[in-house]
C-alpha cells in the first residue's frame, strides 16, 4: 500500500480587505462608497454611480480600477497608507480605506 499524504491547502495572502471608501480630489470633490473585499461600489457627489475592482500584486500594492456608466475611469494604487487615484483627465483623487 503505498504512502497516501494528504496536503492542506495554503491560504495566499490575495485578498483585499474590505472597508468604507473615501476619495477626494484638489476642488475637494468626493467619490465614497462601500467595498466588499475586491468589488468596490462608489458614488460622487452628483449621484453617478462607479463600479470597481481592487487587485493585490505581487510587491503588496493593491491596484485599483474604476468605471461608470458613460464609460469614465479612474485608477490608481495603494502602498498602505493611502490611495491616489487618477482620472482619465489627470485630476488626481487621493482618499484612504476605513
Amino acid at each position: 500500500m503505498p504512502d497516501t499524504m494528504i496536503y492542506r491547502r495554503r491560504r495566499s495572502k490575495t485578498t483585499v480587505p474590505g472597508g468604507f471608501y473615501r476619495f477626494t480630489d484638489s476642488l475637494n470633490r468626493t467619490i465614497t462608497g462601500p467595498g466588499d473585499g475586491e468589488f468596490i461600489h462608489l458614488r460622487d457627489e452628483f449621484g453617478q454611480s462607479w463600479r470597481g475592482m481592487a487587485e493585490r500584486m505581487a510587491d503588496d500594492t493593491i491596484r485599483y480600477r474604476f468605471r461608470d456608466d458613460n464609460g469614465n475611469f479612474i485608477s490608481g494604487v495603494s502602498d498602505g497608507y493611502g490611495v491616489i487615484l487618477r482620472d482619465q483627465k489627470g485630476k488626481t483623487w487621493r482618499g484612504v480605506v476605513d
